[in-house]
């Protein structure tokens, strides 16, 4: 137990189960913060957390050791991998988990956080090489310094007994800042861990559920992927297939993610039925026509050698063409199609036009292109400015939640789409324009990995935009391999400037997501699961 002294505010840290609780000036204990946002706050104690879970014993002098806050050689030191400075935090984000490497023999280190409405540097000292914010801390953080840079740096060194041996040194030193805003909805992603399932979590849920096993879907599935969520979350719309990966012949299964997977009780036995022709993959809904007697699914399906993007009644009474199917016409373009999304305002489609796409899915000539949705007939088909290279493969495209951004991933033309280690993230207006690289394709310079080279692919838009002093914020997930292993899970903060300038910065780990895990084709949306 450790007790400190802040102002005439008594502070105290207590280690329950090795989980660091704080107890905090709230003056009813619930944890309900004020909603000045003046400060100076004391929400870092003025005492060190001690964090004795790793393999050394850390002596009572260790803040006497470490000396000054700049002190040490000014590089050597630890190498911070998350959160990556130059971060953006939602509020709501999971505690914050500080994660880094170390070079040997150092196995002792120092992480500093400070920020200018805070009275005192949050310190603590530890032998592990990550350190996890408690809850109670973590939240009134979020709560008073949001919109304000806040200053890690780390430093290691190594201990023998209760000395300091050879250099101190300085690692990672640079600024995350928690946004003014949350990021809401659901994350539903696929894991080929351990057989394929369906897994997800809220923003700042601290485990994963699985939501959807093969078991659970069409008699004979052994994989199911590429999923979507109906418009009121629902439901989840999914390609199902009897192979053991995600190759034809596929079909479209929709279930609820509740545990119970039910069908909707609108799917008509036709509808089910035209949702079960097989090669069909991809579903896609919008919010503009997702309505009792205008229940919409896009999906592609292959028609005479070609994949087409078409339309699905799901209050269909009948199979036939034109009354509960359709094709939506592409005027001008020739080509085949991938991966379409639906506006959430009903009106357009995005699309990957090339000349072979494997399985509905994977591309190596692809460009965006957009056709309007035009009550189910469809119409002339558009380039998207800037996500229509022909010196670039173009794939995955994905709306942002006001249908302001399209998101996509980008190759050299020519090169394969799927786990592609060279593919990088970019957005785009959706009515064309510069597309901008985000800064969240780069690993932290001192892990010593690069983008392209560490595959960031299958971006996808948080389901709300949200506008705090008079910039428009945004979140998009997406799959990269940077931690040398299988894929996971990143999200990476995207924000229109009062001058319209976007900036993006770089990406946070979701440390909820099992490491041993290899997950892909993350969507995110409003998903109803589980509770509790």
């Amino acid at each position: 137990v450790v007790f400190g002294l802040v102002g005439a505010v008594a502070l105290v840290c207590i280690s329950c189960n090795n989980r660091l609780i704080l107890a905090s000036d709230v003056p009813d204990g619930s944890g309900t913060l004020s909603p000045d946002m003046a400060g100076p706050y004391s929400d870092f104690p003025a005492v060190p957390f001690i964090d004795n879970s790793g393999p050394v014993a850390i002596p009572s002098n260790i803040g006497d050791l470490f000396g000054a806050a700049e002190s040490g050689a000014t590089s050597g030191g630890p190498c911070l991998i998350d959160p990556e400075v130059g971060s953006l935090v939602p509020k709501n984000w999971l505690r914050l988990r500080f994660h880094w490497s170390a070079p040997s023999p150092q196995n002792v280190f120092q992480i500093r956080l400070h920020a200018d409405n805070q009275v005192n540097d949050l310190v603590t000292y530890t032998t592990a090489t990550q350190w996890t914010m408690p809850l109670a801390l973590w939240n009134q953080l979020a709560a008073h310094s949001n919109d304000r840079r806040i200053t890690i740096s780390v430093r290691g060194a190594e201990l023998a007994g209760s000395a300091l041996k050879g250099s101190l040194a300085v690692g990672t030193t640079g600024d995350i800042t928690i946004a003014p805003v949350d990021a809401s909805g659901t994350i539903v992603y696929w894991t080929t861990s351990g057989g394929t399932v369906l897994r997800g979590f809220k923003i700042g849920d601290e485990t994963v559920q699985d939501v959807l096993k093969p078991s659970q879907a069409t008699s004979g599935t052994k994989c199911i992927g590429c999923h979507s969520s109906t418009p009121d979350g629902n439901f989840v719309a999914f390609s199902q297939t009897a192979y053991a990966d995600t190759g034809d012949p596929a079909n479209i299964g929709l279930r609820t993610g509740d545990g119970r997977a039910a069908e909707p009780s609108y799917l008509t036995a036709a509808a089910r039925n035209l949702l079960g022709r097989i090669p069909q993959q991809l579903p896609t809904f919008s919010g503009g026509h997702y309505a009792p007697g205008d229940r919409v699914a896009i999906s592609t399906l292959l028609l005479n050698s070609r994949y087409e993007i078409i339309w699905t009644d799901l209050e269909a009474r009948s199979e036939t063409q034109g009354t509960g199917w359709g094709i939506i016409a592409r005027d001008g373009d020739a080509n085949m199609v991938a991966a379409p999304v639906w506006s959430h305002d009903g009106r357009s489609i995005v699309y990957v036009s090339t000349q072979s796409a494997q399985s509905g899915v994977s591309v190596s000539d692809g460009d965006l292109r957009m056709v309007p949705y035009n009550n189910r007939t469809g119409g002339t088909a558009t380039p998207v400015a800037g996500a229509s290279d022909p010196g670039f493969n173009e794939f995955y495209p994905s709306f942002s939640s006001d249908d302001v951004f399209v998101a996509f991933s980008r190759l050299p033309n020519g090169q394969g789409s799927y786990n592609n280690a060279s593919s990088e993230l970019f957005v785009v207006p959706a009515k064309g324009g510069t597309a901008t690289r985000l800064e969240a394709n780069d690993p932290p310079a001192c892990s010593s990995q690069t983008s392209p080279g560490v595959l960031n692919s299958w971006p996808k838009w948080s389901p709300e935009t949200q506008t705090a002093s008079g910039r428009k914020y945004y979140w998009i997930s997406f799959s990269s391999a940077r931690g040398g292993g299988k894929p996971q899970l990143y999200v990476g903060g995207v924000v229109v400037e009062r001058d319209g300038s976007v900036k993006t910065y770089k990406a946070l780990y979701l440390w909820n997501q099992p490491a041993s895990d290899g997950n892909h084709t993350a969507a995110w949306d409003v998903f109803k699961l589980i509770v509790g």
